[in-house]
């Protein structure tokens, strides 16, 4: 599973609207909820707060990772959003939010969600990655972005 596949451009947020972790989770839900025409927001969002309230997700300079399981998930999947004014997320290191990779998963899949977040973790440790996406303008950019680090770390 490759992670411009997880991320595709339908799912990717560039000028994310909003101030906030309840806004930025809402946000993302919806926009993912409209585009695989899933009425299932609420248990959606609930599966990523039930994740959240054990430690936040803002782990990484600039970056958080919410990702949650849900019977309302399929597959593995993502939605990525950009925000141009950062994110009061109450990440680890006090600092706002800039880029959200939020990962959704089914109940009973763990492997590729587990996958996944290790591909995100070693991108993540580039800082060229970060900046790269952090200046994209529209979605099919930022998902070429992904695509481009992730052709080099197979290289």
């Amino acid at each position: 599973m490759f992670l411009f596949d997880v991320f595709p451009p339908e799912l990717i947020v560039i000028g994310l609207k909003s101030a906030d972790k309840d806004e930025v989770f809402e946000e993302l839900v919806d926009k993912f909820c409209q585009e695989r025409n899933n009425p299932n927001r609420d248990e959606i969002l609930k599966s990523l707060w039930e994740r959240e309230s054990k430690m936040s997700t803002g782990i990484h300079k600039g970056i958080a990772i919410p990702h949650g399981k849900s019977g309302a998930i399929e597959s593995v999947c993502g939605v990525l959003g950009i925000s141009e004014n950062g994110i009061e997320y109450d990440a680890l290191d006090g600092e706002p939010v800039y880029i959200v990779f939020m990962l959704l998963a089914p109940q009973t899949d763990s492997e590729d969600r587990l996958r996944i977040l290790k591909q995100l973790a070693e991108f993540l440790g580039n800082n060229d990655f970060y900046s790269d996406l952090l200046v994209q303008k529209d979605p099919q950019s930022a998902n070429r972005i992904i695509k481009k680090y992730e052709d080099m770390s197979l290289a």
